[in-house]
Parts: structure tokens; sequence; C-alpha cells
């Protein structure tokens, strides 16, 4: 049966031509209306208004991260140690944007993209360049580690003049001075934490970071151009308890105490390796991300996550430095830790 009627954009059709000549155009409201037709109706950005609720949400989080509340759970320091993992629900709201055939979800969902891509899209690229005057590897060894001997010799197969070792247990130091011997004829261990060096080491000793055991140093490296200070440190691990939340106060008193004593550090190049138990993003850590520069950061590929080594999700294992400039940085193979260890090159 023929339709006896026309919708108000047909029948503003039908009168745009009459016997084969131009009326007049159509309105703007007409124009819109024929535009919202074409993309399947009013329906379409009239659903999913939740789903874009959603995204308005995730984008907001990501943007503000720094606002979120410590005062429960350190639940702000939680959320920005997997900061970029925030992003996954991106594709999933894309994806339920899509089944529920919303225009209005999808673009909303151009906010959260464009914010991560924002905060994230340096971090993907590669920013590596050549050469350098000094190349360091950081590395929690893990004091259960069933080979450290192996875990040394392929260490010092990296060819860096400079290795940070974390979480040394008494027990096993011995094995890494034997088997670094060779390839580090200067070396200095203080308390869990030690420094291999191809140069001369001077005025080596421990940074108290207010935890009744030694696990910071600070020692001068002598290289050919020039003396640089190096910091290695293992910051208090942080746990995640369902009475308590994320439980980290320990590990920010002594991110305060390392960050002071580096503002007080008297030589003009500075490097820090270490496992910090957090991430850039993290505030907890701002005393010392806020006066030394990421070498994932500056001149990495990608995210460079160290930790956990069977599945790294977060980039708690830190290279910064101030006063020399990074070139390249970069994740090694796995060793027997579970933790990865990280490299860098940086120049004068």
């Amino acid at each position: 049966m023929a339709r006896a009627y026309m919708t108000e954009a047909e029948s503003e059709t039908a009168r745009g031509e009459v016997d084969g000549h131009p009326g007049p155009a159509p309105s703007s409201a007409v124009r819109f209306r024929r535009v919202i037709a074409r993309l399947g109706g009013e329906g379409r950005w009239r659903r999913g208004l939740l789903l874009a609720l959603f995204s308005v949400l995730v984008a907001l989080l990501m943007a503000l991260h720094s606002r979120v509340p410590n005062r429960v759970g350190n639940l702000g320091s939680l959320l920005e140690t997997f900061l970029p993992w925030v992003g996954l629900a991106i594709p999933l709201l894309l994806l339920a944007a899509l089944l529920r055939r919303s225009a209005t979800a999808l673009v909303a969902l151009l906010l959260p993209a464009v914010v991560w891509v924002d905060m994230f899209g340096g971090l993907v690229t590669d920013k590596r360049g050549t050469g350098g005057d000094l190349t360091v590897v950081t590395h929690n060894v893990n004091a259960d580690n069933p080979d450290p001997a192996g875990t040394a010799r392929q260490l010092a197969r990296s060819g860096a003049e400079v290795l940070a070792l974390q979480e040394l247990p008494g027990r096993s130091v011995a094995e890494y001075e034997k088997a670094l011997a060779d390839a580090y004829p200067h070396h200095t261990v203080q308390g869990t934490v030690g420094l291999w060096s191809k140069y001369p080491i001077d005025d080596a000793g421990p940074v108290d970071i207010g935890i009744g055991w030694t696990r910071a140093m600070r020692a001068t490296v002598a290289t050919p151009k020039g003396d640089v200070a190096v910091y290695g440190a293992h910051l208090p691990s942080v746990r995640v308890k369902f009475e308590a939340g994320f439980t980290a106060r320990q590990r920010d008193v002594a991110s305060d105490l390392l960050g002071e004593a580096i503002v007080a550090e008297p030589v003009g190049r500075v490097v820090l390796l270490g496992d910090l138990n957090g991430t850039m993003n993290d505030r907890a850590l701002a005393s010392v991300t806020s006066q030394m520069r990421s070498t994932q950061g500056a001149a990495g590929d990608g995210f460079g996550f160290s930790w956990p080594a069977s599945f790294p999700m977060a980039r708690i294992d830190q290279i910064m430095v101030k006063g020399v400039e990074p070139v390249s940085s970069w994740t090694l193979p796995p060793t027997a830790s579970d933790h990865l260890p990280l490299a860098a090159s940086v120049r004068w």
C-alpha cells in the first residue's frame, strides 16, 4: 500500500523542486534533520547517554588524577601507579558504543582518547638516540633470586659502565662480587644496595631515608669526562590491603628524605638508579621527580614497564637524571628476578 503521508523533511524536499525548477533553499533546521536522517535518525543520538557519561568520567579521572584524595587508602597514589591502564576503558567504551549504535557515545569517546594521547602519547614513540658519555643499569635483583651469579653475568653483558643493584641479601653479596669483578673493578655495597663501576668510586656512603637500615646510598663516580654523583635507592615497598587500602606512608617519607639529599647534592651531574616502588605519575614521589628527569620519558621507547617481570604493568624502577642529557633508555631482558633491569645512556 502506498504511504499516505510524508515527513516534514520529505515534504520540504518535495517542495524544493517544482516542475523541474529549483525552489527556495531549505532552512537550516531542515538541513540538520536531513543529516540526522542520514546518520540513522535522532534515536542514535538519544541512545548511549550513559556510555557518554562514562567517557566523560574516564577523561576526568585521567586529567584530574592529582585531585583524587589520598586520605582514604592512598587511592590517589594507587590510581597514579597504574594510570596508563585507565586507557583500556577507551576500546571497551568504543565497542559498547558500536553495539549500542550510539552516535552520542562515539562523539563523547573522543574526550578520553584525546586526554590519554596528550598524557601518554609521547611515551609510545621511539625517542632513543645513539652514543652518550655514560651508560648505566639499575636492577632489583630480588633477595630470593635463585641464580645470583647468572643474573650478575647477564647484567655485565649489557656493557654499562655503572651498575646499581637493589635488594642484595648478605648471603649473596659475595656471589655478585665474584661474578662482576672482571667487568667492574670498582664497587661498593651499602646495606642492601650496591654500586659497581668501570671507573673509580669515591665518597661512597649510605643515605638515611628514615627506615632504620640502609637501603639507599650515594657515591661519586670519576668518569673520563668528569665526576657524576650516583644515587642507588630502594624505597620501602607498598602494600594493597583490604582493611587499609594502599599503604605507602613509609615509602612516602623515604621519598621526601631522598629528595632532600639530592637537593643538597654538591656535584652538578646527578644520576638516580633504583627501585622507588612508585611511578613518575605518583604524587608521593614529587620531592624526587620534580627535580629530576626520567630517562624513559625523555629518551625511551614505550612505557618501559619493569614490574612484575612476568607481565610488566608499571615502571616502579627508575633511572632519573639532572645536569646531564638523556640519550637513550630501554629495558633489558628478564633475569631470575621479579623485576626487569633498566638501562640508559646520557651525555654531558
